[in-house]
């Protein structure tokens, strides 16, 4: 098992990133929560990983944070009908903290809005992680001490928007990105994000 790779940063991209160790290039598929901390191209990484072995292809999963690393793992591991793709569009649609506090409060429509999760899949995700002994307790602690901000909040609520709307989830995340980035003392509500937002994709 790879657990991590520490070397330079060759390319990154949205989906993936490639990361030169010792002269060998790995090519490793990200979410978009890790790839929003990706240092330059050039610069050293390190990265968490995981390694999916199938007959065809082995498959590297890197992760800037450990929490996200986990949840992928606890996703793949405990979710019936949840493989790598479906984890990875958990990361990217929602923080691993929004994630969390959608699960223990049941909110089905939340997390049934991201890319390939319908309600039913949706509704799987939070039966099957409630019911795991110790999990739910956990997260309600966590989600008490560690609640998203209300600007974080509105960021990923606008980037939801954006994918109910039609948009591809990378093109909604980029350009609420953009919007927070120009406003960083995150004053703007949901509805403005995402109606700045939609200047910018047109």
């Amino acid at each position: 098992m790879i657990a991590f790779l520490d070397g330079t940063l060759a390319q990154s991209y949205p989906t993936h990133v490639i990361v030169e160790v010792a002269g060998v290039g790995y090519e490793v598929l990200i979410p978009l929560s890790s790839y929003d901390r990706l240092p330059k191209a050039g610069q050293r990484i390190r990265l968490l990983t995981h390694l999916q072995v199938r007959e065809d292809a082995h498959v590297l999963y890197g992760f800037i944070t450990e929490p996200e690393r986990d949840l992928f793992r606890l996703l793949l591991n405990n979710v019936s009908g949840v493989g790598p793709k479906l984890a990875l569009a958990v990361l990217s649609g929602m923080s691993v903290a929004n994630f969390k506090a959608a699960v223990v409060a049941g909110d089905i429509a939340a997390i049934s809005k991201m890319k390939g999760l319908g309600k039913k899949t949706a509704e799987r995700v939070v039966l099957e992680l409630r019911d795991k002994v110790g999990v739910a307790a956990a997260w309600e602690a966590a989600s008490a001490s560690h609640a998203p901000s209300p600007a974080d909040a509105a960021v990923n609520d606008a980037v939801l928007a954006l994918i109910s709307l039609g948009y591809k989830q990378v093109e909604a995340h980029k350009a609420v990105r953009q919007v927070r980035d120009a406003h960083p003392a995150g004053e703007l509500a949901v509805d403005e994000l995402v109606r700045r937002a939609l200047k910018l994709l047109a």
